[in-house]
């Protein structure tokens, strides 16, 4: 059974040896993931899916906030990302629902992801209006579990936006499609000119 979901960013900057005195400016994305963490833990899974646009930090900085307070011998599964297609990661997350709906393990998915990184314009990627404008659009969604308004986002406004999370985001939309789990975002902030978003969907009836 499916028993937590968490969007996660990954940016490496999060990660006190790497991103030194700048944690101090994402310290709302650092809070918000070790609560995640904490009730991530909680919900004792037995199997961890994840699912990342990038291989290495994409699965290594969400890890480094929940590991702590998961089995040391968990089961990861890491799924990376390499279609193009929006909708194939919705719909590969309903597949996996239907999977996992028939194991007895106690899974939980991790979509690992940043949003825009066109926000400031003094930041890596430098600014584009449609940032701002695609990340409100994420947030709201998410805290509605809206896909379909995801998916419906025009061409243009994705590739100005530049994100990155989005399909991994579906995904996990997709697993929890019909479900009573509910959505909270715990955190966002782009300090750096990237959108990081920390949101949680935990079902009313896990015990």
């Amino acid at each position: 059974m499916l028993v937590y979901g968490l969007i996660s960013p990954h940016p490496p900057i999060i990660i006190p040896a790497v991103g030194g005195d700048d944690t101090r400016k994402v310290g709302k994305t650092i809070t918000a993931l070790k609560q995640a963490s904490a009730e991530l833990g909680a919900t004792k899974p037995t199997r961890l899916i994840m699912i990342s646009p990038h291989e290495g930090h994409g699965f290594e900085v969400p890890s480094y906030y929940l590991i702590p307070n998961l089995p040391a011998d968990i089961p990861v599964e890491e799924i990376l990302v390499t279609q193009d297609s929006y909708r194939y990661y919705f719909d590969l997350g309903r597949t996996m629902a239907t999977k996992i709906a028939l194991e007895p393990s106690r899974v939980a998915i991790v979509a690992s992801g940043d949003l825009s990184h066109v926000l400031k314009a003094d930041g890596p990627y430098g600014f584009n209006p449609a940032g701002p404008v695609l990340d409100d659009m994420i947030i709201e969604a998410v805290r509605r579990r809206d896909a379909q308004t995801l998916l419906s986002i025009d061409p243009q406004t994705l590739n100005n936006g530049a994100e990155c999370g989005l399909r991994s985001i579906l995904f996990l939309l997709g697993a929890i499609e019909g479900s009573n789990f509910q959505p909270r975002v715990l955190s966002y902030e782009g300090p750096f000119g990237v959108g990081y978003m920390v949101a949680t969907f935990k079902p009313s009836n896990v015990s």
